[in-house]
């Protein structure tokens, strides 16, 4: 991929408010805008257990990358890998 991407940190919505095409709206104004940009993508990440939100997302033509995996480092691992520890 030698275009930029766009990425979605975190998407959430309200349990009240789920159902009324509010996280729609917002995927399609950020796709538009990767399309205004010429990017070659826009991600984001869902937990494997939510199936409203990925049969919503492969509704609208996302393919959901089985063999992706979300890597961490945060407290004491996270200092010890910035001080040059690890």
């Amino acid at each position: 991929m030698a275009k930029p991407g766009l990425y979605l940190e975190d998407l959430y919505v309200q349990p009240a408010h789920r159902g009324a095409g509010i996280g729609q709206a917002l995927l399609r104004h950020l796709g538009a805008i990767a399309v205004q940009r010429d990017y070659g993508r826009f991600e984001w990440s869902v937990l494997d257990w939510n199936a409203n939100a990925i049969a919503l997302y492969e509704k609208m033509g996302a393919t959901v990358m089985p063999d992706w995996r979300i890597c961490r480092v945060a407290g004491p691992a996270l200092q010890a890998l910035g001080s040059g520890g690890l």
